[in-house]
């Protein structure tokens, strides 16, 4: 794992619960998260999350990247990295 990247589950409400969480990696400051899914139409997506004290810990998501489909997780991966500066660097590490 590279250095500054780790694995969690991160699940909202935003998530439908038919869709697979395949991968999720949080900043070091355990502040922002992205999920990376697939869902049962065979498509790919991703959504972005915080976790402020004020919210209590919890996992709020902030953007509104899961509505759109990639055909592969790749592709997912690679349009998060786009979308999300600071996972680009944390995946290129």
């Amino acid at each position: 794992m590279s250095p500054g990247l780790s694995n969690v589950t991160c699940m909202s409400s935003r998530l439908d619960k038919s869709w697979t969480v395949l991968d999720s990696h949080q900043t070091a400051q355990g502040n922002r998260c992205v999920d990376i899914f697939s869902r049962p139409n065979g498509t790919f997506g991703f959504e972005e999350f915080r976790k402020d004290p004020e919210d209590m810990g919890a996992w709020t998501p902030i953007s509104y990247f899961s509505g759109r489909e990639y055909p592969s997780e790749g592709d997912a991966v690679d349009a998060a990295q786009r979308a999300l500066p600071w996972l680009g660097r944390l995946l290129d590490g």
